[in-house]
């Protein structure tokens, strides 16, 4: 058992206590949610796009991207390792390389992918924390953006250039670009978790500020009901 899934259990005893400090969606080092510049290169595409984003625990992650107009689909899994230890109780150990990450598959007519990675660092994670994200602590949890290479590679490597250069935040962003060799898909049982257990005590206290801060700073592309996995793919 995971110290995430300890936190939710024990969660539900501090629950009240920590929302009377969370009204503001404020769950990062600095404790501010900060509105990442726009990205000044965001060449057009097309055809439907995939890209893999590792941020912490990938119910949130995928949450967040469930939420984004022009989003068609997404899927929670694992990146960064070999097939033999893509399971969830060998990737929790932290010894396999590979992150906890989610798919995300867009439209880039509605949502480009400058506006994906701008809500990847503005809300769905805080890429200040090293192998870590709140209460997940492991290589398992590290901020990554797995690409496939050519454009795609070159639009990411100068986003974070632009972001590192800019600094929206005190503390230096310590995301790493990694290559993709293969997305793993996760067990069934946590695909959508935020969707099926939206007052778990973990998913109010760590999910929920991000749905709130993606409507908040990112009301164009919020799309308030998403569909299930099971609808999309």
């Amino acid at each position: 058992m995971t110290f995430r899934v300890l936190l939710a259990v024990a969660g539900a005893i501090t629950l009240a206590i920590a929302l009377s400090f969370a009204k503001a969606p404020a769950k990062r080092q600095d404790s501010t949610w900060t509105e990442f510049p726009a990205a000044a290169n965001d060449p057009p595409q097309s055809g439907l796009q995939e890209i893999v984003l590792a941020g912490g625990c990938f119910w949130g992650v995928q949450a967040v991207f469930d939420h984004v107009a022009g989003v068609e689909r997404t899927m929670a899994g694992y990146a960064g390792g070999t097939a033999e230890t893509a399971h969830y109780e060998m990737v929790a150990t932290g010894t396999t390389g590979h992150a906890e990450a989610v798919r995300v598959t867009y439209d880039p007519q509605r949502v480009s992918l400058g506006q994906i990675l701008r809500i990847f660092f503005a809300v769905a994670h805080d890429p200040t924390q090293r192998d870590r994200q709140g209460p997940d602590v492991g290589r398992q949890y590290r901020s990554a953006i797995f690409v496939a290479g050519g454009e795609q590679e070159r639009i990411v490597r100068n986003y974070l250039a632009q972001v590192e250069a800019e600094r929206p935040f005190r503390q230096p962003v310590v995301t790493r670009i990694e290559p993709l060799p293969r997305f793993f898909p996760a067990e069934a049982h946590h695909q959508d978790y935020v969707l099926d257990h939206p007052n778990e005590p973990y998913v109010l206290l760590n999910d929920r500020p991000k749905l709130e801060a993606l409507q908040k700073l990112f009301p164009h592309l919020y799309r308030d009901r998403p569909q299930r996995v099971s609808d999309r793919n």
